[in-house]
Protein backbone atom coordinates (compact mmCIF):
# COMPACT_ATOMS: atom_id res chain seq x y z
CA UNK A 1 0.00 0.00 0.00
CA UNK A 2 0.96 3.61 -0.62
CA UNK A 3 1.57 6.17 2.01
CA UNK A 4 2.41 9.72 0.92
CA UNK A 5 3.68 11.00 4.22
CA UNK A 6 4.82 14.71 5.20
CA UNK A 7 7.57 14.37 8.15
CA UNK A 8 8.59 17.32 8.92
CA UNK A 9 5.73 19.21 10.61
CA UNK A 10 5.70 21.66 13.59
CA UNK A 11 3.87 22.50 16.56
CA UNK A 12 1.62 25.31 17.56
CA UNK A 13 4.26 25.02 20.11
CA UNK A 14 6.93 26.34 17.51
CA UNK A 15 8.27 29.93 16.37
CA UNK A 16 5.98 31.63 13.63
CA UNK A 17 3.18 28.63 13.48
CA UNK A 18 -0.14 28.53 13.04
CA UNK A 19 -2.06 28.60 16.55
CA UNK A 20 -4.88 26.64 14.80
CA UNK A 21 -2.03 23.57 14.30
CA UNK A 22 -3.12 20.67 16.37
CA UNK A 23 -4.20 17.16 15.37
CA UNK A 24 -7.73 17.49 14.40
CA UNK A 25 -6.54 19.84 11.65
CA UNK A 26 -3.59 18.12 10.60
CA UNK A 27 -5.42 15.48 9.70
CA UNK A 28 -8.55 17.18 8.08
CA UNK A 29 -6.36 19.08 5.71
CA UNK A 30 -4.01 15.79 5.57
CA UNK A 31 -7.03 14.26 4.08
CA UNK A 32 -8.18 16.84 1.68
CA UNK A 33 -4.41 17.37 -0.13
CA UNK A 34 -4.25 13.26 -0.32
CA UNK A 35 -2.01 12.59 2.67
CA UNK A 36 -2.20 9.24 4.94
CA UNK A 37 0.95 9.67 6.87
CA UNK A 38 2.24 12.51 9.12
CA UNK A 39 5.28 13.19 11.10
CA UNK A 40 3.75 14.22 14.91
CA UNK A 41 6.35 17.34 15.08
CA UNK A 42 7.75 18.93 17.92
CA UNK A 43 7.92 15.64 20.01
CA UNK A 44 10.30 16.97 22.32
CA UNK A 45 8.21 20.20 23.83
CA UNK A 46 6.81 19.42 27.29
CA UNK A 47 2.89 20.34 25.76
CA UNK A 48 3.29 18.69 22.64
CA UNK A 49 4.60 15.58 24.14
CA UNK A 50 1.20 15.94 26.59
CA UNK A 51 -0.61 16.35 23.62
CA UNK A 52 0.78 13.66 21.80
CA UNK A 53 0.15 11.13 25.15
CA UNK A 54 -3.31 12.54 25.47
CA UNK A 55 -4.62 12.12 21.55
CA UNK A 56 -2.80 9.45 20.17
CA UNK A 57 -2.61 5.96 20.58
CA UNK A 58 0.53 3.75 19.96
CA UNK A 59 0.38 0.39 18.16
CA UNK A 60 2.81 -2.29 18.34
CA UNK A 61 4.37 -0.90 15.47
CA UNK A 62 5.13 2.40 16.65
CA UNK A 63 2.35 4.12 15.09
CA UNK A 64 0.54 6.62 16.74
CA UNK A 65 -3.57 6.75 15.57
CA UNK A 66 -5.70 9.35 16.36
CA UNK A 67 -9.39 8.79 17.66
CA UNK A 68 -10.29 8.66 14.05
CA UNK A 69 -7.77 6.12 13.17
CA UNK A 70 -5.34 8.49 11.38
CA UNK A 71 -1.59 7.26 11.32
CA UNK A 72 1.63 9.81 12.90
CA UNK A 73 5.38 8.43 13.40
CA UNK A 74 7.05 10.39 16.23
CA UNK A 75 9.03 13.19 14.64
CA UNK A 76 10.68 16.42 15.89
CA UNK A 77 13.35 18.73 14.57
CA UNK A 78 16.06 20.76 16.34
CA UNK A 79 18.37 23.36 15.59
CA UNK A 80 22.52 23.01 16.37
CA UNK A 81 24.67 26.08 16.45
CA UNK A 82 28.26 25.48 17.41
CA UNK A 83 32.00 25.89 16.15
CA UNK A 84 33.86 23.31 14.71
CA UNK A 85 37.32 23.20 13.39
CA UNK A 86 37.03 26.86 13.79
CA UNK A 87 33.90 27.20 12.12
CA UNK A 88 30.15 28.39 13.32
CA UNK A 89 27.95 25.57 11.90
CA UNK A 90 23.98 26.24 11.93
CA UNK A 91 22.55 23.18 11.52
CA UNK A 92 18.58 21.54 11.52
CA UNK A 93 18.06 17.77 12.19
CA UNK A 94 14.68 15.86 11.87
CA UNK A 95 14.70 13.16 14.51
CA UNK A 96 11.97 10.12 14.74
CA UNK A 97 11.18 7.81 17.52
CA UNK A 98 10.30 3.87 17.13
CA UNK A 99 8.14 5.04 20.01
CA UNK A 100 6.84 7.14 22.61
CA UNK A 101 9.73 5.09 25.65
CA UNK A 102 12.31 5.61 23.25
CA UNK A 103 10.87 9.60 23.10
CA UNK A 104 11.08 10.18 26.53
CA UNK A 105 14.39 8.81 26.78
CA UNK A 106 15.13 11.40 24.06
CA UNK A 107 13.32 13.98 26.06
CA UNK A 108 15.45 13.20 28.96
CA UNK A 109 19.09 13.11 27.25
CA UNK A 110 18.16 16.85 25.35
CA UNK A 111 16.78 18.65 28.56
CA UNK A 112 20.41 17.75 29.90
CA UNK A 113 21.44 19.92 27.41
CA UNK A 114 19.35 23.00 27.58
CA UNK A 115 16.12 24.07 27.99
CA UNK A 116 12.72 22.56 25.71
CA UNK A 117 9.81 24.55 26.55
CA UNK A 118 10.75 28.18 24.81
CA UNK A 119 10.07 26.30 21.58
CA UNK A 120 9.30 23.33 19.67
CA UNK A 121 12.50 23.51 17.39
CA UNK A 122 14.68 24.19 20.17
CA UNK A 123 18.49 25.36 20.06
CA UNK A 124 21.51 23.53 21.58
CA UNK A 125 24.56 24.37 21.71
CA UNK A 126 26.42 21.22 21.12
CA UNK A 127 27.51 19.44 17.52
CA UNK A 128 26.05 17.02 14.89
CA UNK A 129 28.34 14.17 15.69
CA UNK A 130 27.65 14.14 20.21
CA UNK A 131 23.85 14.20 18.55
CA UNK A 132 24.33 10.78 16.83
CA UNK A 133 26.31 9.31 19.93
CA UNK A 134 23.59 10.94 22.12
CA UNK A 135 20.85 9.11 20.21
CA UNK A 136 22.26 5.75 19.33
CA UNK A 137 22.82 5.51 22.90
CA UNK A 138 19.41 5.64 23.41
CA UNK A 139 18.44 3.89 20.50
CA UNK A 140 19.89 2.12 17.04
CA UNK A 141 16.26 2.91 16.00
CA UNK A 142 16.19 6.44 16.30
CA UNK A 143 16.94 7.97 12.98
CA UNK A 144 18.21 11.32 11.95
CA UNK A 145 18.20 12.87 8.69
CA UNK A 146 19.23 16.57 7.64
CA UNK A 147 16.74 18.70 6.99
CA UNK A 148 16.06 21.03 4.01
CA UNK A 149 19.88 19.83 3.26
CA UNK A 150 20.92 23.45 0.72
CA UNK A 151 18.96 26.06 2.27
CA UNK A 152 21.55 28.85 3.00
CA UNK A 153 21.54 29.61 6.56
CA UNK A 154 20.37 26.55 8.63
CA UNK A 155 21.23 23.04 6.40
CA UNK A 156 24.26 20.69 6.54
CA UNK A 157 25.40 21.56 2.43
CA UNK A 158 24.05 25.38 2.67
CA UNK A 159 26.24 28.37 1.65
CA UNK A 160 26.83 29.34 5.81
CA UNK A 161 28.32 26.27 6.74
CA UNK A 162 30.39 25.82 3.91
CA UNK A 163 30.49 22.14 4.14
CA UNK A 164 31.52 20.02 0.56
CA UNK A 165 30.34 17.05 2.03
CA UNK A 166 28.31 14.94 4.45
CA UNK A 167 31.66 13.58 6.26
CA UNK A 168 32.13 17.28 7.35
CA UNK A 169 29.82 17.37 9.61
CA UNK A 170 29.02 13.95 11.18
CA UNK A 171 33.06 12.28 10.78
CA UNK A 172 32.85 9.00 11.52
CA UNK A 173 29.66 8.71 12.73
CA UNK A 174 28.49 9.58 8.37
CA UNK A 175 28.06 5.82 8.31
CA UNK A 176 24.86 6.42 10.93
CA UNK A 177 23.26 9.07 8.58
CA UNK A 178 20.99 7.35 5.72
CA UNK A 179 19.36 10.36 4.00
CA UNK A 180 18.94 13.48 3.51
CA UNK A 181 15.82 15.92 2.91
CA UNK A 182 16.05 17.90 -0.10
CA UNK A 183 14.26 21.01 0.88
CA UNK A 184 12.11 23.21 -1.35
CA UNK A 185 14.87 24.94 -3.53
CA UNK A 186 16.80 21.71 -4.66
CA UNK A 187 15.21 18.48 -5.76
CA UNK A 188 16.87 14.58 -6.32
CA UNK A 189 18.00 15.54 -9.65
CA UNK A 190 20.09 18.22 -8.18
CA UNK A 191 21.76 16.21 -5.30
CA UNK A 192 22.29 13.62 -8.31
CA UNK A 193 25.02 16.20 -9.50
CA UNK A 194 27.33 15.39 -6.49
CA UNK A 195 28.78 12.35 -6.55
CA UNK A 196 29.00 11.68 -2.56
CA UNK A 197 25.81 11.95 -1.67
CA UNK A 198 24.87 8.63 -4.14
CA UNK A 199 25.13 6.55 -0.94
CA UNK A 200 21.86 8.48 0.80
CA UNK A 201 18.43 8.01 0.25
CA UNK A 202 16.70 11.15 -0.70
CA UNK A 203 13.13 11.85 1.20
CA UNK A 204 10.93 15.45 0.99
CA UNK A 205 8.93 16.71 3.43
CA UNK A 206 7.24 19.99 3.68
CA UNK A 207 8.42 21.89 6.84
CA UNK A 208 4.70 22.62 7.51
CA UNK A 209 4.44 26.24 9.92
CA UNK A 210 0.56 25.56 9.37
CA UNK A 211 -2.02 22.43 8.60
CA UNK A 212 -3.17 24.71 5.11
CA UNK A 213 -2.77 22.89 2.13
CA UNK A 214 -0.46 25.29 0.38
CA UNK A 215 1.70 24.68 2.98
CA UNK A 216 1.03 20.84 4.29
CA UNK A 217 2.37 18.37 1.99
CA UNK A 218 3.71 20.64 -0.28
CA UNK A 219 6.39 18.44 -0.47
CA UNK A 220 6.25 14.73 0.51
CA UNK A 221 7.52 10.83 0.36
CA UNK A 222 5.68 8.21 -1.65
CA UNK A 223 6.30 4.31 0.57
CA UNK A 224 5.49 1.34 0.11
CA UNK A 225 4.59 -0.54 2.52
CA UNK A 226 2.80 -4.07 3.40
CA UNK A 227 2.37 -2.83 7.03
CA UNK A 228 2.74 0.41 8.19
CA UNK A 229 5.07 0.06 11.21
CA UNK A 230 8.04 2.12 12.37
CA UNK A 231 10.49 -1.08 11.09
CA UNK A 232 8.94 -0.75 7.49
CA UNK A 233 9.67 3.15 7.60
CA UNK A 234 12.88 2.70 9.19
CA UNK A 235 13.76 -0.23 6.17
CA UNK A 236 13.07 2.16 3.74
CA UNK A 237 15.14 5.27 4.83
CA UNK A 238 18.51 2.95 5.30
CA UNK A 239 18.00 0.65 2.21
CA UNK A 240 15.90 2.34 0.29
CA UNK A 241 13.42 -0.44 0.23
CA UNK A 242 9.66 0.90 0.26
CA UNK A 243 10.82 4.07 -0.69
CA UNK A 244 9.30 4.34 -3.77
CA UNK A 245 9.22 8.25 -4.91
CA UNK A 246 9.06 11.85 -3.93
CA UNK A 247 7.15 15.11 -4.26
CA UNK A 248 8.24 17.99 -4.81
CA UNK A 249 7.74 21.73 -5.46
CA UNK A 250 9.39 23.12 -8.39
CA UNK A 251 13.06 24.57 -7.00
CA UNK A 252 11.69 27.84 -8.48
CA UNK A 253 9.22 27.88 -6.14
CA UNK A 254 11.53 27.83 -2.56
CA UNK A 255 12.37 30.60 -1.11
CA UNK A 256 16.23 30.25 -1.66
CA UNK A 257 16.65 28.91 -5.18
CA UNK A 258 19.00 32.03 -6.53
CA UNK A 259 20.98 34.25 -5.13
CA UNK A 260 19.92 37.79 -5.00
CA UNK A 261 18.65 40.75 -2.27
CA UNK A 262 15.02 40.93 -1.83
CA UNK A 263 15.64 44.77 -0.55
CA UNK A 264 17.47 45.81 -3.92
CA UNK A 265 15.20 43.59 -5.86
CA UNK A 266 17.66 41.90 -7.06
CA UNK A 267 17.36 37.78 -8.49
CA UNK A 268 20.71 36.49 -10.26
CA UNK A 269 20.88 33.13 -11.82
CA UNK A 270 24.15 31.43 -10.75
CA UNK A 271 25.71 32.13 -14.22
CA UNK A 272 25.07 36.31 -13.79
CA UNK A 273 25.88 35.87 -9.57
CA UNK A 274 29.06 34.20 -10.29
CA UNK A 275 29.70 36.64 -13.62
CA UNK A 276 29.80 39.06 -10.70
CA UNK A 277 31.62 37.31 -7.89
CA UNK A 278 28.03 36.84 -6.11
CA UNK A 279 27.77 40.71 -5.36
CA UNK A 280 24.93 42.63 -5.36
CA UNK A 281 24.85 45.47 -8.73
CA UNK A 282 22.82 47.54 -6.39
CA UNK A 283 24.54 47.88 -2.76
CA UNK A 284 27.83 46.47 -3.74
CA UNK A 285 26.97 44.00 -0.97
CA UNK A 286 27.63 40.26 -0.63
CA UNK A 287 24.44 38.61 -2.55
CA UNK A 288 22.30 35.53 -0.28
CA UNK A 289 23.63 32.91 -1.78
CA UNK A 290 20.59 30.70 -3.45
CA UNK A 291 20.90 26.81 -3.93
CA UNK A 292 21.76 26.85 -7.25
CA UNK A 293 24.76 28.78 -6.82
CA UNK A 294 25.71 26.00 -4.13
CA UNK A 295 25.03 22.70 -6.28
CA UNK A 296 26.66 24.38 -9.24
CA UNK A 297 29.81 25.13 -7.08
CA UNK A 298 29.72 21.94 -5.48
CA UNK A 299 28.40 19.32 -8.66
CA UNK A 300 30.80 17.28 -10.07
CA UNK A 301 28.53 16.10 -12.71
CA UNK A 302 26.70 18.21 -15.57
CA UNK A 303 22.99 19.03 -14.93
CA UNK A 304 20.90 15.95 -16.47
CA UNK A 305 22.89 13.34 -14.89
CA UNK A 306 20.90 10.37 -13.71
CA UNK A 307 22.94 8.43 -10.87
CA UNK A 308 21.97 4.27 -10.88
CA UNK A 309 18.88 2.85 -9.23
CA UNK A 310 16.95 6.74 -8.66
CA UNK A 311 13.84 7.10 -7.23
CA UNK A 312 11.15 8.73 -9.56
CA UNK A 313 10.37 12.32 -8.36
CA UNK A 314 7.17 14.51 -9.31
CA UNK A 315 7.35 18.69 -9.15
CA UNK A 316 4.00 20.25 -8.11
CA UNK A 317 3.26 23.81 -7.41
CA UNK A 318 -0.06 23.75 -4.67
CA UNK A 319 -3.00 23.95 -6.16
CA UNK A 320 -4.01 26.93 -4.30
CA UNK A 321 -1.07 29.12 -5.97
CA UNK A 322 -2.59 27.73 -9.92
CA UNK A 323 -5.90 29.25 -8.51
CA UNK A 324 -4.21 32.36 -6.96
CA UNK A 325 -2.13 32.78 -10.46
CA UNK A 326 -5.03 31.89 -13.19
CA UNK A 327 -7.30 34.40 -11.13
CA UNK A 328 -5.65 36.67 -10.08
CA UNK A 329 -5.77 36.64 -6.36
CA UNK A 330 -3.61 37.37 -4.24
CA UNK A 331 -4.60 35.99 -0.91
CA UNK A 332 -4.10 32.22 -1.02
CA UNK A 333 -6.91 31.76 2.06
CA UNK A 334 -9.51 33.73 0.32
CA UNK A 335 -13.14 33.13 -0.15
CA UNK A 336 -12.56 32.60 -4.14
CA UNK A 337 -9.95 30.51 -3.83
CA UNK A 338 -11.42 28.31 -1.41
CA UNK A 339 -14.70 27.93 -3.28
CA UNK A 340 -13.18 26.89 -6.67
CA UNK A 341 -11.11 24.43 -4.68
CA UNK A 342 -13.49 23.23 -2.56
CA UNK A 343 -15.41 22.95 -6.10
CA UNK A 344 -12.49 20.20 -7.29
CA UNK A 345 -11.93 18.57 -3.97
CA UNK A 346 -15.95 17.78 -3.66
CA UNK A 347 -15.69 16.52 -6.94
CA UNK A 348 -12.06 14.59 -7.54
CA UNK A 349 -11.60 13.77 -3.74
CA UNK A 350 -8.31 14.98 -3.29
CA UNK A 351 -5.40 17.92 -4.12
CA UNK A 352 -2.91 14.93 -5.23
CA UNK A 353 -5.59 13.07 -7.11
CA UNK A 354 -6.50 16.46 -8.82
CA UNK A 355 -2.52 17.37 -9.88
CA UNK A 356 -1.54 14.13 -10.66
CA UNK A 357 -4.41 11.99 -12.53
CA UNK A 358 -7.72 13.69 -13.47
CA UNK A 359 -8.31 14.29 -16.99
CA UNK A 360 -8.29 17.69 -18.91
CA UNK A 361 -11.67 17.03 -20.12
CA UNK A 362 -12.82 15.98 -16.47
CA UNK A 363 -11.25 19.38 -15.39
CA UNK A 364 -13.17 21.37 -18.01
CA UNK A 365 -16.51 19.96 -16.88
CA UNK A 366 -16.31 21.55 -13.09
CA UNK A 367 -13.54 24.32 -13.77
CA UNK A 368 -12.87 27.39 -16.47
CA UNK A 369 -10.89 25.93 -19.13
CA UNK A 370 -7.70 28.40 -18.30
CA UNK A 371 -7.27 26.46 -14.82
CA UNK A 372 -7.83 23.33 -15.87
CA UNK A 373 -4.95 23.54 -18.81
CA UNK A 374 -2.74 25.75 -15.91
CA UNK A 375 -3.28 22.28 -13.87
CA UNK A 376 -1.82 20.00 -16.69
CA UNK A 377 0.89 21.85 -17.34
CA UNK A 378 1.54 21.67 -13.98
CA UNK A 379 1.48 18.08 -14.19
CA UNK A 380 3.88 18.12 -17.35
CA UNK A 381 6.27 20.66 -16.13
CA UNK A 382 5.37 23.39 -18.91
CA UNK A 383 4.61 26.40 -16.43
CA UNK A 384 6.59 29.28 -16.56
CA UNK A 385 7.97 30.21 -12.85
CA UNK A 386 9.95 33.03 -10.98
CA UNK A 387 12.52 32.04 -8.85
CA UNK A 388 12.47 32.29 -5.17
CA UNK A 389 15.31 34.15 -3.78
CA UNK A 390 16.37 35.63 -0.66
CA UNK A 391 13.73 34.65 1.79
CA UNK A 392 11.00 35.36 -0.77
CA UNK A 393 8.89 32.62 -2.58
CA UNK A 394 8.84 31.90 -6.32
CA UNK A 395 5.55 31.75 -8.66
CA UNK A 396 3.43 31.44 -11.47
CA UNK A 397 4.19 33.77 -14.36
CA UNK A 398 1.09 33.86 -16.63
CA UNK A 399 0.51 35.47 -20.11
CA UNK A 400 -2.50 38.03 -19.35
CA UNK A 401 -4.46 36.27 -21.81
CA UNK A 402 -3.55 33.01 -18.96
CA UNK A 403 -5.45 34.77 -16.44
CA UNK A 404 -9.22 35.37 -15.83
CA UNK A 405 -9.62 38.84 -16.02
CA UNK A 406 -13.30 38.45 -14.68
CA UNK A 407 -13.79 36.98 -11.78
CA UNK A 408 -17.29 35.08 -12.68
CA UNK A 409 -19.33 33.09 -10.04
CA UNK A 410 -19.00 29.44 -10.04
CA UNK A 411 -21.83 28.90 -11.36
CA UNK A 412 -21.36 31.30 -14.38
CA UNK A 413 -18.82 29.18 -16.06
Amino acid sequence: MDFIADLQIHSSFSRATSKSINFQNLEKYAKIKGLNLLGTGDFQHPNQFEIINRELKEDENGVLWSKTKFPFLLQTEISLIYTQNGKGQRIHHLIFSPNKDVAKQIIDALSKKGRLDYDGRPIFGFNSVELVDMMRSISEDIEIIPAHAWTPHFSLMGEYNQLTKVEDCFKDNTKYIHALETGMSSNPADNWRISSLDKFQLVSFSDAHSMWPWRLGREATVFDFDELSYKNFLKAIRTGQGLRSTIETPTFYGKYHFSGHRNCDVVLSPKESLRLNQTCPKCGNKLIIGVADRIEKLADRLEGYKRENIKPFVSLIPLHELISAVYDIKQLNGKKIWEIYNLLIDKFGNEFNILLNVKEEELRKVIHEKLAKAIIMNREGKLRLKAGFDGVYGGVVLNPGDKIKTQKMLGEF
